[in-house]
């Protein structure tokens, strides 16, 4: 699996938001500090806003805000919000679609992965995602100091 740079930038964003929970972050705010062209953030947050995860506010005063408490949202959910549901492999989404799929002794072995992948992805809150952020820099800070 290799993440795609709509998943990367999707995940940047609510990593953002996610330092921010309660507040309305303006767009130009979120692409500048995070790296994302403005363009891109907002096709991206639109996939994010169908999904349930950032309301969006239009007008002067307006910009990105999390639909979800950073406790609940997890990695996961960002994911498949951007790009679908996750999958290593087209015959374990559809195994009709795959003549050896009864026969190949890999097709189990892919959504074995596949599972485990979901589960832990699932496990990854942004809140926990916040935090570990916080010791990086943290760390980064007592290496180099002023």
């Amino acid at each position: 699996m290799k993440i795609t740079q709509a998943e990367d930038y999707g995940i940047r964003c609510v990593l953002y938001l996610s330092r921010h929970p309660d507040k309305v972050v303006p767009r130009w705010k979120v692409a500048r500090a995070m790296s994302i062209p403005e363009p891109f953030l907002a096709k991206i947050t639109q996939d994010l806003a169908r999904a349930g995860i950032v309301i969006i506010s239009r007008g002067r005063r307006g910009g990105y805000r999390l639909a979800v408490p950073p406790e609940e949202l997890t990695l996961l959910r960002v994911l498949e919000a951007v790009s679908g549901e996750i999958f290593l492999s087209h015959c374990v989404l559809a195994p009709e679609n795959c003549k050896r799929s009864p026969l190949c002794p890999v097709h189990q072995v892919w959504k074995e992965l596949r599972d485990l992948l979901r589960q832990k992805l699932n496990q990854i809150t942004f809140a926990e995602l916040v935090k570990r952020e916080s010791c990086l820099l943290d760390n980064r800070r007592s290496r180099h100091p002023k």
